[in-house]
């Protein structure tokens, strides 16, 4: 029921101690930068790592703190004080409600955040990151919580640095941006910085360091909480649940792209909502899906559930006699490390390209990132969907109006002409046609690629017909870019038809080639069909002169 087996046991054992590796460092300036301690982070990784990878629905999936959870629970640190027995009442009852959700079945709903709103969530979560952590790099600790707070605090910071901080900051940064991938293969860049920083620190002192680190396994917290924090309570639960919810599935697409594999939604809400129930029984930094570790997981071998599990494993391990080398950890080594997570976060590849599409993806983008780092995270996502709703609904009603002038249109009929049937029958059917009945969105785009690529098994050519979409939005164009991908990479032809101008626009601004070579786009559908007729006749007679 569990769905652990051994048949990839090498793999997942190489995988799973090579993302416990990466998520050591990574754990320990999490749980720091929480305010509950390196520890908990700690704590956090091991315990959501095993409950999320043995019961979630993301086989290749590793999971632990992460920068968007880590900054709310910060956030809920600061504001109940530290008291144990409140800040872990908030992480019980958050995995309570993301295992309700999972029940529920809200995890497809999830999925359907539009991409500019993800993208700017995520690159404001990366930008909190930063702001929290610069000041460390100087040696100073920012005083209160919050993005704003922090960003106060760097220009005293900066006026003021302790040297040996940031020499052994700038040092850090050097290292985790700039380790050799050839290195990178035996010892990760965050371990090597961890590593490097502390010896260095050793030997040079001055800069401030973690200090009195406890170890062993960790103890029972009877979560409570009284009338007067019950509110409080309840709202930081439901914002890291959903936060969590959110981050845990979006890491799930990033595993099924790479393992061309789909995730159950429901079952990892499920997962990812034991997994911090038990982590806040016992004093750990609630988590989600981590994308980075499991990236390097499933690229070090790791496809099934044993291999998250042997991460949580490698890290218990460790923390039974890690305290006395972690105390010597500077503060300035775990915030560079921190830097480089919040700078990878942030979107560079659709920040870059993001003008060439519409107008409007780019102000929303804009919008979510001002909203995360300012306001707060649900406000900067529930903002986002609303506007994101609303601009298609919009678009759908203007396409709408338009067809109603062409409803005879022959062009928009369901049904194949004699010719076309002849031409697909005369190959055996070795063509796989497939019309979009309507305007391409963010709705479709994440189930898009998964159902042409089951649909098209064992075919040898593609035909995508655009005759009745009048437009795309990005997550659409990302959606059949990865269409292209797949097909090119299965030695799979791509053939298109009646594409309009808006919709050849936007996929010539995020340089679409699968769907614009020259050669395979065509007018009308008969004339994609005939071409595509005509390749696999030839790749026949190429084949049978061989």
């Amino acid at each position: 029921m569990l769905g652990i087996n051994t048949k990839n046991l090498r793999g997942d054992l190489f995988g799973g101690i090579t993302a416990g590796v990466v998520a050591l460092p990574l754990a320990l300036a999490f749980g720091e930068a929480s305010g509950a301690g390196p520890i908990a982070g700690l704590y956090g990784a091991i315990i959501v790592g095993f409950f999320a990878s043995l019961f979630g629905g993301t086989s290749s999936q590793i999971s632990g703190p992460t920068g968007p959870m880590v900054v709310v629970f910060a956030g809920v640190y600061a504001t109940l004080s530290g008291s144990p027995e409140l800040v872990f009442a908030v992480v019980v009852l958050a995995g309570l409600i993301q295992i309700l959700f999972g029940i529920l079945g809200f995890g497809q709903y999830i999925r359907l955040v539009p991409y500019p709103v993800v993208s700017g969530f995520m690159s404001g979560i990366g930008c909190i990151i930063i702001a929290l952590q610069f000041s460390r790099l100087f040696g100073h600790e920012p005083e209160g919580g919050g993005t704003i707070p922090a960003l106060a605090a760097i220009p005293s910071s900066v006026l003021d640095p302790n040297f040996m901080a940031l020499a052994l900051g700038i040092m850090t940064l050097v290292i985790v941006f700039k380790w050799p991938k050839a290195l990178g293969k035996f010892v990760p860049a965050p371990l090597a910085a961890l590593i490097i920083g502390t010896v260095t620190s050793t030997m040079m002192s001055g800069a401030p360091i973690l200090g009195d680190i406890p170890t062993g396994l960790p103890s029972f917290i009877i979560p409570m909480f009284s009338g007067d924090t019950f509110l409080v309570v309840v709202e930081a639960a439901l914002i890291l649940a959903v936060l969590g919810a959110i981050d845990s599935l979006l890491t799930s697409l990033v595993a099924d792209n790479m393992t061309r594999t789909r995730h159950n939604s429901n079952k990892e809400l499920i997962g990812q909502g034991i997994g911090n129930t038990v982590a806040g029984l016992f004093g750990g930094v609630p988590g989600a899906g981590a994308t980075m570790r499991t990236a390097i997981n499933i690229r070090t071998g790791g496809l099934t559930k044993l291999s998250g599990i042997i991460h949580s494993i490698l890290l218990l391990a460790v923390v039974v006699s890690l305290g006395p080398l972690a105390s010597q950890i500077p503060h300035a080594v775990l915030a560079g490390i921190l830097v480089k997570t919040g700078y990878d976060i942030i979107d560079f590849a659709y920040i870059k390209r993001a003008h060439k599409g519409p107008r409007w993806d780019l102000v929303l983008m804009v919008l979510v990132v001002l909203l995360t780092v300012f306001v707060d995270l649900i406000t900067a996502v529930m903002a986002g969907v609303v506007m994101a709703a609303l601009a298609f609904v919009k678009e759908i009603s203007d396409a709408q109006l338009e067809a109603l002038g062409d409803i005879d249109n022959k062009s928009l009929s369901f049904e194949l002409t004699e010719e076309e049937v002849a031409l697909l029958e005369s190959v055996d059917n070795k063509i796989s046609l497939f019309d979009f009945g309507g305007p391409l969105s963010f709705g479709a785009a994440a189930d898009a690629g998964h159902h042409v690529r089951e649909k098209s098994k064992g075919i040898s050519a593609l035909i995508l017909d655009f005759s009745r979409v009048p437009h795309v939005d990005v997550s659409a164009a990302r959606a059949v870019e990865t269409i292209g991908s797949d097909a090119h990479a299965a030695n799979k032809e791509v053939f298109v038809s009646g594409m309009s101008d808006e919709v050849r626009t936007m996929l010539g601004d995020l340089n679409n080639e699968y769907c614009l070579s020259h050669g395979v786009n065509f007018k009308t559908r008969v004339d994609a069909i005939r071409a595509a007729v005509e390749y696999l006749q030839e790749t026949e007679r190429k084949l049978a002169s061989t």
